[in-house]
This record gives structure tokens, sequence and C-alpha cells, in this order.
């Protein structure tokens, strides 16, 4: 790790002049610019003293973040086909399942359905994007249309089918998540 970026990286994020950190960790301005420049190593007690003065943790300090993905495009998606079932399921969040959601896109043919779903704590939401489905929910069932949503916890065993003579595209997120 670049120490002395990291250090330089977090006191402009904060707004610090590098006179502001010394000032406020009790080290001359020469001694920060060196630092930041990776010229000299600070002491334990010395990095410890800095890192507090940025207003963090030595663990957030030390802490390796990789880039955080924030968009997804279609050829992230992990897409699995189910021909018995007349279904496509697209994770458009790659690894959802570490996540405390999971988000899919799914896409039933006419007479299509998803798998069935065992009772858990888990909370589902959908939104219909094209077509209609069906929630057979235990011994219930819930029509939902286009531009309508659902939500419901899964405390029971459910699986959704295609409803009428078109295809059905829906939004459905678990969480945790279920899939």
């Amino acid at each position: 790790m670049d120490i002395g970026h990291r250090m330089k990286e977090l006191r402009v994020h904060y707004g610090l002049t590098q006179q502001e950190l010394a000032d406020r960790s009790e080290l001359s301005k020469g001694f920060i610019s060196q630092l930041e420049r990776n010229l000299t190593s600070p002491s334990v007690g010395t990095l410890l003293d800095i890192i507090q003065c940025l207003g963090t943790t030595p663990a957030e300090f030390f802490a390796d973040d990789e880039p955080e993905q924030i968009v997804f495009k279609k050829e992230d998606y992990f897409t699995k086909i189910d021909e018995n079932e007349h279904s496509k399921i697209e994770w458009i969040v790659p690894n959802a399942q570490k996540n405390g959601m999971e988000p899919l896109r799914v896409t039933l043919a006419p007479g299509g359905r998803s798998m069935e779903l065992k009772p858990s704590e888990a909370e589902e939401f959908g939104y219909v994007l094209k077509g209609a489905i069906r929630i057979i929910r235990g011994t219930k069932s819930y029509l939902v249309k286009s531009g309508e949503s659902f939500y419901l916890k899964g405390l029971k065993r459910h699986h959704i089918e295609a409803y009428g003579v078109k295809e059905a595209v829906f939004i459905w997120v678990s969480t945790p998540p279920n899939f």
C-alpha cells in the first residue's frame, strides 16, 4: 500500500491543507509533505495519530478497496434458460447472492413458470414489465399485470406462472438472496 498517497487522498477529500493536517497532528508541514511523497516513513504511533486526525480508523485507512461496480450492462448478466419450464432467468447484478438482495429479470413464455421456492425468511418484491403473471402461494393465487408490483414474505411455498397467451417479463428481487 502507498501510505503517502492514501494520506494525501484522505487529506484532500476532507479539504485539509498540509498545514492544517500538520497542526492537528502536531507535526511540521514539511514532514507531512515528505510522508505524502513517500520520502520518509512515520513511526507506528505517528501514523496512528495522523489516521485519527484524518477522521478514519486504521482498518478503513488500510482497507484495500477494489473498485465498486455501480452500473451493470447486459454483458455482465448471467442467464439461465430452462426449456422444461419455458423460462429465462437473468441475474442482472452478478454475484448478488453475496449482497443483501438479489435482483433478477425473469421472462416466462406462455405456459412458463418459475422454480418453486420453499418457505424461507426472505422478502420478495416484483414489478411486471410486460404481460401478466400469476403468483401461486400456498392455496391462493394472485394476478399481477404489466405496470403492477407485488411484495410478499416467503413464509409459504410459492412460484410464479405466465398468465395468458403473451410472454411475461418481470423484475424479481429477494432479500436475503433466495434464488
